[in-house]
């Protein structure tokens, strides 16, 4: 009697502790399944960075020795350090224009033309089903237009490419906004500012951008990552960027070329990372609500 009274009692903390015990294993699988996925995505990543680390710091071939010549011959060359600023401030300029398009676009449509919102998606995504080349045959009159007007100076300059960019990133930007627009209500929020006197522009810039920061911080990562690794619409319409300097540098010194090239997946994996800490919120410290209120 006194067995089966004390199986009884053991029974119900077993059951209570099997819903713990099947969570750990659980938990234990998902971050193992995780582990063996980022091995592979991991090599993906860092073989290509590492090989192209072992040739631009190699003397002549795989056996030569080690030197940096390469990477101190970009600061010499003039030319490649003009194109790495026009393609950054290529970058800034487009996810600037892009994104003052996008945003207020996004949620006036939702919030006043719901009906409009398969349009505008379609109309955002619908470059990428567009060839690059047919893109540019498009855009080839349109910018012998834009060279006829621009004054001598600055003829030439590839900061007009942005017109041609902020179509390219348009697809990729929409659908991070979109996914940060639907986390979040808009309409409600935008009504509570609007009932407490707020303009439009109150609700966009202190009401619905901090509340889709990440989602903007990644659509501008895309377009960032998007410009500073275009090649074809640049080499096309005869303009010279990152990308256009690095090919044609291959040619003179392929050392050089392979230098730049890493230090540019460099910069964006850096700014990559920066990002993910910049739109991380901070958790919430606990016990500080009840410190508040007294």
């Amino acid at each position: 009697m006194a067995a089966v009274t004390s199986e009884l009692t053991k029974t119900p903390e077993r059951r209570e502790q099997r819903p713990g015990g099947l969570r750990a294993r659980s938990a234990r699988r998902a971050r193992l399944l995780r582990s063996l996925l980022l091995i592979p995505f991991g090599l993906f990543f860092a073989v290509p960075l590492l090989a192209l680390l072992e040739f631009s710091t190699r003397a002549g071939d795989l056996y030569g020795a080690r030197t940096l010549d390469y990477w101190k011959a970009i600061g010499d060359n003039p030319d490649l350090l003009k194109a790495l600023r026009d393609s950054l401030l290529l970058a800034l300029i487009t996810s600037v224009v892009a994104l003052a398009l996008l945003v207020p676009t996004m949620v006036w449509v939702r919030l006043r033309l719901p009906k409009m919102q398969r349009l505008v998606e379609f109309l955002c995504l619908l470059p990428l089903t567009i060839p690059a080349l047919v893109l540019v045959v498009g855009l080839g009159p349109i910018y012998l237009w834009i060279a006829y007007f621009t004054p001598s100076a600055y003829d030439s300059s590839p900061l007009v490419l942005a017109f041609a960019y902020v179509v390219l990133v348009m697809p990729f930007m929409y659908r991070s906004l979109d996914a940060g627009l639907q986390a979040i209500d808009v309409r409600t929020l935008s009504e509570a500012a609007r009932s407490l006197g707020a303009s439009w522009f109150t609700v966009m810039v202190r009401v619905i951008l901090p509340n889709v920061i990440s989602a903007v911080l990644n659509a501008s990562l895309l377009s960032v990552a998007l410009v500073l690794g275009e090649f074809t619409v640049a080499s096309l319409l005869n303009y010279n960027n990152l990308q256009v300097a690095i090919n044609l540098q291959a040619q003179a010194s392929v050392g050089v070329s392979v230098a730049l090239a890493a230090a540019c997946l460099m910069f964006v994996f850096v700014l990559l990372f920066a990002l993910s800490f910049i739109g991380r919120r901070r958790p919430a410290r606990v016990g500080a609500p009840a410190a508040e209120e007294k």
